[in-house]
């Protein structure tokens, strides 16, 4: 691979645009207000990234067992994301604060993956190689099952905790 000057402008801002989306999602590991309607289109956006490729993998079972175990390790991580968030019922509202760091790897596992693919395909640029699908790699499933079962299984489990809210609210 030749350095050009475009080679060379990315190899010198992928770090700083790591490290912006590194903040955005840190920023997002707060505390924050429990919003039912955005726990509701989490779980149907990260469900569908878990079910549109599953759908498109049925007829190749390796890469649908590496999206099926990454979906399974995020659902498991997720719980355990979810005893380590903290609850609070307040006057003002319902909040919820995350694990910070356990959010953070689940978020950069795909984001780091994309960039390889992204990286994967300038460098691929002009040689006539025609570019993979996403479904194409096992690790890139795998990566998305993981996220998308973490986010979804950690959605799921911000319902049931609101919905317990209620519950107990309507007994006293």
């Amino acid at each position: 691979m030749e350095i050009t000057i475009t080679t060379l402008a990315l190899l010198v801002l992928t770090p700083l645009l790591v490290w912006r989306i590194y903040r955005r999602i840190a920023a997002r590991m707060t505390r924050q207000r429990s919003i039912v309607s955005r726990h509701y289109t989490a779980i149907l956006v990260f469900g569908g990234m878990i079910l549109v490729p599953a759908a498109q993998l049925l007829d190749n079972p390796y890469n649908l067992a590496a999206l099926l175990v990454g979906t399974a390790g995020g659902i498991g991580y997720g719980v355990w994301g979810l005893k380590l968030s903290r609850f609070e019922d307040t006057p003002q509202g319902y909040y919820f604060t995350p694990n910070a760091r356990l959010g953070i790897i689940m978020a950069m596992i795909l984001v780091a993956r994309i960039l390889y693919i992204g990286v994967e395909i300038y460098s691929n640029q002009g040689k006539g190689v025609a570019p993979e699908r996403l479904t194409d790699s096992p690790l890139t499933m795998l990566c998305v099952g993981l996220t998308a079962g973490y986010f979804a299984c950690y959605s799921a489990g911000l319902l049931r905790w609101r919905r317990r809210m209620r519950q107990e609210i309507d007994m006293v």
